[in-house]
């Protein structure tokens, strides 16, 4: 009598558990996603808004579909900086029992393909060759996501909404201020007048003080997002200048101020980032405005 007491306790609380992950879907207005694709497009609905932990875990996992797909759950989590557990409460989030079931989605997702940044292994014995090497491998992997899945359409209107503008603000900071500060230079060697707001002695705020809507930014922004800019975007937009941000997830606070946006994901080796595809397409952001100038 004992045990078949313990065992209806489990079920009872199982079906609790059903329920509330069922409540939690339902709130949401989505079913349990099937697909990699079906996930991504709940997360980028804006419905979903997680605590900041969770919150970490989907920029990870957003940002890193093939690691998901072919690490443990040890190792995912040591990735996204987070607990195990954490990963088995995102996967709960969305209706699965854990972690396991909810990997299947990434692993269909990367079946067919050679896994990013696995390619041909090296041997060599020198490390700062094999570093080197490393960081060629996470800038080819960088340069050919952009290469299958650039969103032609969002360039464009970002390309026409900087040519249209009187002057450009180019906003980034840390790891995004090597990129801002080249795509400034060709501008001005272009002959298309920009300021690059660099924060230099904390002006920033000043730097941006005349912007109006006769303006636009260009905006670079990668996670975890913790620098000035959304802050100077912020300020762009109350006062009505175009705003085109480049950034490397839905979840960027850049994108709600956003007129038009462009994903670009850097892959990373040895825990540094490639920033080749943020200078390839900010590059040809920059051609695109120079030719619809005419200049």
């Amino acid at each position: 009598m004992k045990g078949a007491g313990k065992t209806s306790g489990r079920s009872v609380a199982d079906q609790a558990a059903t329920r509330k992950r069922g409540r939690s879907l339902a709130a949401l207005g989505y079913i349990q996603p099937q697909t990699y694709e079906e996930l991504r497009a709940v997360l980028s609905s804006g419905t979903v808004h997680f605590p900041k932990r969770l919150r970490q875990v989907a920029i990870f996992l957003w940002q890193h579909p093939s690691d998901v797909a072919l690490g443990t759950i040890a190792q995912v989590a040591a990735q996204a900086g987070v607990q195990p557990s954490t990963l088995v409460r995102f996967a709960q989030i969305f209706g699965y029992a854990g972690f396991s079931d909810f990997q299947g989605l990434f692993k269909d997702h990367v079946k067919g393909s050679w896994p990013e940044g696995r390619g041909e292994q090296r041997t060599e014995t020198e490390p700062n060759l094999h570093f080197l090497h490393g960081m060629v491998g996470a800038s080819q992997a960088s340069l050919g996501r952009i290469d299958s899945g650039f969103d032609v359409e969002s360039f464009e209107k970002m390309v026409a909404l900087l040519a249209a503008a009187d002057l450009i603000y180019v906003i980034g900071s840390k790891r995004a201020f090597p990129v801002t500060t080249y795509l400034s230079l060709t501008l001005s060697q272009q002959g298309v007048r920009n300021v690059l707001v660099d924060n230099v002695g904390s002006t920033a705020i000043d730097q941006i003080g005349c912007i109006g809507r006769q303006d636009a930014v260009l905006a670079i922004s990668f996670s975890p997002y913790n620098s000035i800019t959304p802050d100077l975007v912020a300020v762009a937009h109350e006062r009505k200048a175009r705003i085109v941000t480049i950034t490397d997830s839905t979840f960027s606070p850049l994108i709600a101020l956003s007129d038009s946006w462009l994903e670009v994901v850097e892959s990373d080796f040895a825990g540094f980032r490639s920033l080749a595809a943020s200078l390839a397409v900010g590059m040809a952001l920059v051609q695109g405005v120079a030719a619809k100038r005419g200049t």
